[in-house]
């Protein structure tokens, strides 16, 4: 097998659920007859709204109950079952933990909090495992547990851009060698809470929604898609059935509003221009895209410019949006778009956009130019490379290369030393009383402050502290190679519940355009784009405690396969009044560490990029690891092997033994089950006698932020000591996902 085989990751399996049906075969087939799937909302009270029109899915399934999962849980799940059977991928203990779970989602568990919260109101009190169900941090892991898969797994957040950087992420640990595949993709179930805040936004189109078209807004969906994404050399062995190739990825940030994309395109350009470059093309070797196209005017209009400006040169360009079918299905759209882009790829035939009338036809035909936007009838046509293009709020954007047969893709990868140079801690083991110096010191105004939840306000404040730290000062010339990757356990919880709240006590229609925005789990890394100017990667990652640990390897990944220079990296979660409520009722209150908040970001550069700089170097992160052990949802007992395997490899990793490690910062947090399974651990694989660190007494269960702050502790150490060489960072999330970091003395 030659070099660029191994970089080859296939598409092995297909799964789909939404409006349009159950499985992939009878959604393509609505999809490429323009049978829509949007009918009147059955699952939400639209009394006193203005609009009433969504795609909601049907699960045809009497394995899977509302009882142990979260809808969002349901419908990802059904998706993975056909895309598993459709690869014919038979799990087995001894392939187990090298095939993983790595979803998209928006608001993670919104049907579990409306009900939680609606039987608060009616009942006087909720469910405790309704709880469980409803942080994004549970998906992957559902599914995870469902299936018996034992790779890593990752909750990507990013909003209408998360189920296409989810299938671009597991590519990029698959050529890693991280792992042999994954289930891939993206679910977001219909909500009133997402309802009410497009509602409140005046986003929704009263009539089915047909982008570029009448872009008078958006007409949700519900559903999920997985793609079964796999080594080609895996592929291969076990004689499975190819459906294509997926080349090139690129992400970019808008570095502009929190909700609307920049009219020039920029982002969404250099998204795209990434994704084609990365794949080894050229503008005008691409035959379709399957836009983003959300019907609303302001995103119809910049996507407009952004494929004239680019295909502009090319004679065979098609274009559509399935959302004029599928409805915007959120945190599942990319994933959804993605299985049908394959199926057009595979088919030689694509979906049109439909809801064009005689007249519209008319008006299309002054605008369009040489592209081809398929109003209303399906095309048969040979298509070689498609591209499936994702935007979302708070300036994300994404986009992938699908491709009909193998081809040689640049290989960007480096193995250039990764340093900490830069460190912004704001972080506390009781609420933070956050001052005006806390921000003006850093050139936040009062109007841009304003407008944060408390959520967004501590990573802001940490992320812009750690760029002053590293002295990095944010320009034209660099903006795009800068990137960031935020791990939080929770999210925005207290904006959710209160969104949610105040809809569940006052109707759908009562929803607040000025909180909504900050209900998804990207609006603190997209305010924190926006503010400091940084317009490459951006990524949220909601997976549990570890969230923060997992982000300084996330990063590291992003360095290492050549995306940028410089990635921030940080952990983020708060403690308000509704986190310690929640808390409360699930009995994890009153242990020997309370709740602690704030953010943790570090900056990791490339050896090149801090030499040209002249950066200070507090360490070197010389090797990193994660690893899974599905176990249920809020339990850790069951998943040893997973804390040793990302112990073991992180130190693999760095080229040194366990022995010569002189420092471990650990995660027990006062929590029995925690932390026996931690000591039972590192006395495995350390012996008895190690120097250990642990910071919870100083910043409580900090969560997310504490597992980054672990990082920067022993950097920090490392860097004013000459005790130590090389340390070791190891953090858990329930369910079973664990990340450890080795990091080395800098020399």
């Amino acid at each position: 097998m030659n070099n660029s085989d191994k970089r080859r990751v296939v598409v092995t399996g297909l799964g789909l659920v939404c409006g349009l049906g159950d499985n992939v075969t009878e959604c393509f087939g609505s999809a490429e007859n323009g049978v829509t799937g949007i009918r009147e909302v059955e699952s939400v009270n639209t009394d006193g709204c203005y609009a009433n029109l969504g795609a909601e899915a049907k699960i045809a399934s009497d394995k899977l109950s509302g009882e142990d999962f979260d809808r969002s849980s349901l419908l990802c799940i059904k998706a993975a079952e056909e895309a598993l059977a459709d690869a014919k991928y038979e799990i087995t203990p001894e392939n187990s933990a090298r095939i993983g779970v790595i979803v998209g989602n928006c608001v993670g568990g919104a049907a579990s909090i409306d009900k939680y919260f609606t039987d608060e109101l009616k009942n006087g009190g909720g469910k405790a495992s309704d709880i469980l169900k409803m942080p994004a941090s549970a998906i992957a892991n559902n599914v995870a547990l469902h299936f018996g898969l034992n790779g890593t797994t990752a909750n990507i957040v990013n909003a209408c851009a998360a189920g296409t950087i989810s299938i671009a992420y597991a590519c990029d640990l698959i050529r890693a060698g991280k792992a042999d595949a994954f289930c891939a993709g993206g679910s977001d179930s219909f909500s009133s809470l997402a309802f009410a805040g497009f509602h409140a936004l005046h986003a929704l189109d009263e009539n089915p929604c047909s982008p570029f078209n009448n872009s008078h807004g958006i007409t949700l969906g519900e559903g999920a898609g997985i793609l079964i994404v796999e080594s080609y050399e895996h592929a291969k062995a076990r004689g499975a059935h190819i459906y294509c190739e997926i080349l090139g990825s690129g992400v970019s940030s808008d570095a502009h509003h929190i909700t609307a994309p920049r009219p020039d395109g920029e982002g969404q350009m250099l998204a795209i221009n990434r994704a084609i470059a990365n794949s080894g093309l050229k503008p005008e070797d691409i035959d379709y895209v399957n836009a983003h196209g959300t019907g609303t005017a302001k995103n119809d209009e910049a996507e407009f410019l952004s494929l004239h400006t680019i295909f502009d040169n090319s004679d065979k360009l098609s274009v559509s949006s399935t959302k004029s079918m599928t409805g915007h299905c959120l945190g599942a759209a990319g994933s959804i778009e993605a299985v049908l882009t394959v199926k057009a790829v595979c088919e030689n035939v694509l979906p049109p956009t439909i809801g064009y009338t005689e007249e519209n036809l008319e008006t299309l035909k002054e605008k369009a130019g040489k592209i081809d936007f398929i109003p209303n009838t399906k095309r048969e046509k040979t298509i070689n490379y498609a591209a499936s293009n994702s935007f979302a709020f708070g300036g994300n954007n994404a986009s992938i290369v699908f491709a009909k047969n193998p081809r040689e893709i640049p290989d960007r990868t480096n193995a250039e030393r990764v340093f900490v140079t830069g460190i912004g801690d704001y972080i506390s083991k009781d609420r933070i009383d956050i001052q005006s110096d806390d921000y003006k010191d850093l050139g936040i105004k009062m109007a841009f402050w304003r407008k944060l939840d408390r959520f967004s306000q501590l990573m802001l404040v940490s992320g812009m502290k750690a760029l002053a730290d590293a002295k990095i000062t944010v320009d034209d010339n660099n903006a795009r190679d800068i990137g960031i990757i935020i791990g939080t356990s929770d999210g925005p919880m207290t904006e959710i519940v209160g969104f949610q709240k105040n809809v569940v006590e006052n109707g759908t229609a009562s929803g607040s355009a000025f909180s909504f925005p900050n209900t998804v789990y990207n609006a603190a890394g997209g305010y924190f784009s926006i503010f400091a100017g940084i317009k490459g990667y951006n990524v949220t990652n909601a997976n549990g405690v570890q969230a923060g640990l997992q982000s300084v390897c996330y990063a590291a990944d992003v360095l290492r396969n050549g995306d940028e220079s410089i990635m921030v990296a940080a952990g983020v979660d708060e403690n308000t009044e509704v986190t310690e409520y929640l808390y409360e009722k699930l009995g994890l209150l009153g242990g020997k560490f309370g709740l602690g908040e704030g953010a943790v970001s570090l900056i990791l550069e490339t050896e090149s990029s801090a030499n040209t700089r002249g950066a200070v170097k507090y360490a070197e992160l010389a090797g990193y690891a994660s690893a899974h052990r599905a176990v249920e949802f809020g339990k850790l007992k069951g998943s040893e092997s997973a804390m040793k395997e990302a112990i073991v490899s992180a130190c693999e990793n760095a080229g040194v033994k366990p022995e010569e490690v002189d420092l471990i910062c650990g995660f027990a947090d006062g929590n029995s089950e925690v932390d026996e399974l931690e000591k039972g651990v590192l006395g495995e694989i350390f012996g008895e006698n190690y120097n250990y660190a642990n910071l919870k007494e100083a910043v409580g269960e900090a969560r997310a932020a504490g597992a980054a702050q672990q990082a920067a502790y022993l950097a920090k150490t490392l860097c004013e000591s000459d005790k130590y060489k090389y340390a070791l960072a190891v953090s858990f999330g329930v369910g079973g996902q664990y990340s450890a970091a080795v990091l080395k003395k800098a020399v």
